[in-house]
């Protein structure tokens, strides 16, 4: 067991002795006094050495547990964590832009649901992966298994009949756009949904695609904004990013209709098509309009980013320039992940692993949602993916939830980060809270510190 810390308890200050001890324990974190992996003191230790009742340092030890400073393992004790990178005191919180930079629980959207991914299926198919051949020379469109696992899957839980020839390999729905987008001529416009999915917007830009912003709504994107002189059009008609919102079917009929009539393409991005919670989704756009229709997958959502593979599904004349175009510079999607992802499906482990996804989070999002409601506040989008849009009267409260549970320790996503335009279809402030990402556990802890942060700066 570690040294008590430092700690100077004000006794007649009006702030409560529980809050002032979480500050100072904090602070020793923060400052390196306590360093992670440090036993802390039991709850009644402490309280002896401090001479205060145990209530307080077990309300303190709850704060710091739900902001992820600490954890507590049942009959070992409670450990730091880690420090943060701002502490309660500290006078200005910047909002969080990097992933793995930011310690504490992170609610942000993108991250898959690791905490159901049976480990023993995961390493069946790394072995069955690692019982083919190695490959004499690259396979620029797919291997062969995997396409036929694609086309299946893609029959059973998203209802678009394809051929094993119509699949081509790629590195993620990020890297499909922008292979497409390498075909394109140079200055081309591609309208993208704002607000929307920025590595896509950066995708596109990096490729000397010029981006327009299309507006969404509560039906998804609008279609009749789409302006005349496009290339093609990227959206998320199975669930918007970051709206969560579906694509009305009859805006659907209508984007077909206007790419055929106007000849551009459709990427339709499914990122997450598999999780949906009450009904089945509508129609995949691929299946309405496979003549002009590119339609990405991924496995990055629904099992992890580590297979580093997703599929293609597109006319045949745009796979062909991708074949010829991965032919000639020798880019093309490593086969690995292919075929532990051909493994995964061809055992069964794949449906099973969807069907524990969808009832975890399911659940998941129930909670959110009743955390949100508890802050005063309601969530929007349907019941499906593994995020929610929380909506906020304007960009200031939005920056002050995010930094409010920042200084808590809860990493969460504020809407404006995922604007492209500078007149947004969506003008008002919003969380995007992801709930995939932490384990069940920590996604309990973080919660309340969710809604704290909601009631009081929508007080």
């Amino acid at each position: 067991m570690v040294d008590v810390p430092p700690v100077v308890l004000d006794r007649t200050s009006r702030t409560p002795l529980s809050v002032q001890l979480a500050d100072a324990l904090r602070a020793a974190a923060a400052a390196g006094v306590l360093r992670p992996g440090d036993r802390l003191p039991s709850t009644r230790e402490l309280a002896g050495a401090l001479r205060v009742s145990r209530t307080v340092t077990a309300a303190a030890y709850d704060q710091l547990l739900a902001e992820g400073w600490a954890d507590g393992r049942r009959g070992v004790g409670t450990f730091v964590v880690g420090a943060a990178a701002a502490a309660r005191t500290t006078p200005a919180v910047r909002r969080p832009s990097a992933r793995a930079t930011t310690p504490g629980t992170d609610l942000r959207a993108g991250t898959p649901c690791l905490e159901v991914l049976d480990r023993a299926a995961w390493r069946r198919a790394w072995r069955a992966a690692g019982d083919a051949p190695p490959d004499a020379g690259p396979e620029p469109a797919a291997d062969p298994a995997f396409a036929r696992a694609v086309t299946d899957h893609l029959l059973r839980h998203r209802g678009l009949p394809a051929a094993p020839e119509d699949v081509l390999a790629t590195a993620g729905t990020s890297a499909a756009v922008t292979e497409v987008a390498g075909l394109l001529p140079r200055g081309s416009r591609v309208g993208v949904e704002d607000p929307g999915y920025q590595r896509v917007v950066g995708a596109l830009r990096d490729g000397g695609v010029d981006v327009v912003p299309l507006p969404v709504d509560r039906d998804g994107l609008v279609v009749d904004a789409v302006p005349p002189g496009l290339a093609a059009v990227y959206c998320t008609p199975a669930h918007q990013f970051p709206l969560g919102r579906r694509l009305s079917a009859a805006r659907r009929v209508a984007l077909v209709a206007r790419a055929r009539a106007e000849g551009w393409w459709v990427l339709e991005d499914d990122y997450d098509g598999e999780l949906r919670y009450d009904v089945a989704p509508l129609p995949l756009l691929g299946a309405l309009g496979p003549d002009v229709v590119v339609h990405l997958g991924t496995t990055s959502k629904i099992v992890s980013p580590t297979l580093g593979v997703g599929w293609l599904i597109a006319p045949p004349e745009l796979r062909t320039a991708l074949v010829a175009r991965r032919t000639a510079t020798g880019a093309r999607p490593a086969r690995a992940g292919q075929r532990v992802f051909t493994a995964l499906a061809g055992s069964g482990d794949l449906a099973r692993h969807l069907r524990r996804l969808r009832r975890e989070l399911a659940g998941r999002r129930a909670e959110v949602l009743a955390a949100v409601a508890a802050g005063g506040a309601h969530a929007e989008g349907d019941p499906a993916g593994a995020h929610v849009l929380v909506p906020l009267p304007d960009p200031a409260t939005e920056e002050a939830v995010v930094a409010a549970a920042a200084a808590r320790g809860v990493v969460v996503d504020g809407l404006g980060r995922h604007r492209t335009g500078s007149a947004p279809s969506h003008p008002g402030g919003g969380l995007v809270v992801g709930f995939a990402a932490p384990t069940r556990t920590h996604l309990r802890r973080a919660l309340p510190v969710l809604t704290a942060a909601l009631r009081d700066a929508l007080r």
